[in-house]
């Protein structure tokens, strides 16, 4: 469907034990987009990652040290 940027692709993976295929949206350059649940768990990812520069520039403050100092 080039008129709206968009194409359906097909991916084969195993869901409980059961090979099967599934059927995606692609955009123009192939690229997959995201379920809710898949974005649900990289949002998730994101905010742990986040959370732990947070940890480390915090632990580097308490020693003294000025993260922004660093490379």
């Amino acid at each position: 469907m080039p008129k709206i940027g968009l194409a359906i692709g097909i991916e084969r993976g195993t869901y409980l034990g059961i090979p099967r295929e599934w059927l995606y949206w692609y955009d123009e350059q192939g690229e997959r987009f995201l379920t809710s649940e898949e974005q649900v768990k990289q949002a998730q990812q994101e905010a742990q990652q986040a959370k732990q520069e947070l940890q480390r520039v915090q632990q580097l403050r308490s020693l003294g040290i000025d993260p922004d100092s660093l490379s």
